[in-house]
């Protein structure tokens, strides 16, 4: 079974054949909202709105461990985690699906292991590659299949939010190596690594990054998102399908 992870502008999947949703308890706390059960392109699905159902969780409150433990205990075999990023490459401009091979975490103050505490081993998860190679190859299989296209590669950059970044930050990522720029991408991945559950970034671009696009303001455009959804979701069928 497979789980994905939506984030902001994807609190439901659409097309999902609902068969049931389930409250999880876990040893770090409450996850950010029930887990919904179903089926999509005639496979069982789990999933789980990032943000919880309304929106409510800001990036930085978001319980990553309880997320991540709440869907490796349903024994799923990888995850599929959707979120929209600030295109900073030329390339990678609004609209586009970016299927990412690698992570900067500029991050502060969140949970990032399981391992802590006094009864616990220390452990030293091995990320040099951070999304797992045979799901990321379906998922850009799957892109391709959907018709809408996709970049190949690149680095997404997770900051810690809430807020936008000032242009001048973008810049640095710039020089850095990011290529596109998020918030939630960390610790999610690197608490799904420590568990042993494959994992996979599916990005949709939802604007220019601070400093990259036609204006002085970071810009969101309604039909550009509507159309971005679209987009996922065709990615996501096409994906599988394809199982």
């Amino acid at each position: 079974m497979l789980a994905i992870i939506g984030g902001s502008g994807l609190a439901q999947l659409p097309v999902l054949e609902v068969t049931h949703r389930q409250v999880v308890r876990t040893p770090y706390g409450d996850p950010s909202c029930a887990l919904t059960f179903g089926r999509l392109a005639g496979q069982n699905v789990v999933f789980i709105a990032r943000h919880g159902y309304g929106h409510s969780l800001a990036p930085h409150e978001i319980n990553y461990r309880a997320n991540i433990w709440a869907l490796h205990d349903q024994g799923i075999k990888g995850i599929v985690a959707v979120g929209s990023v600030g295109g900073i490459r030329p390339d990678m401009e609004p609209g586009k699906l970016v299927v990412p091979d690698n992570i900067i975490d500029y991050s502060w103050g969140r949970k990032h292991t399981y391992f802590e505490g006094p009864e616990r081993p220390v452990v030293h998860a091995e990320f040099s590659s951070p999304y797992d190679a045979e799901l990321r190859q379906r998922l850009i299989k799957a892109v391709a299949a959907s018709g809408h296209g996709g970049v190949i590669g690149g680095v997404y950059a997770c900051t810690q939010g809430p807020r936008l970044e000032t242009s001048a930050e973008i810049l640095k990522l710039e020089r850095d190596g990011g290529d596109i720029v998020g918030m939630t991408g960390m610790p999610e991945a690197s608490l799904a690594r420590e568990m042993g559950v494959a994992y996979a970034h599916l990005c949709l671009v939802s604007n220019w990054a601070a400093g990259k696009g036609s204006g002085p303001m970071v810009e969101f455009d309604a039909t550009t998102g509507a159309k971005g959804v679209e987009a996922v979701m065709a990615a996501l069928t096409a994906l599988l399908s394809a199982a």
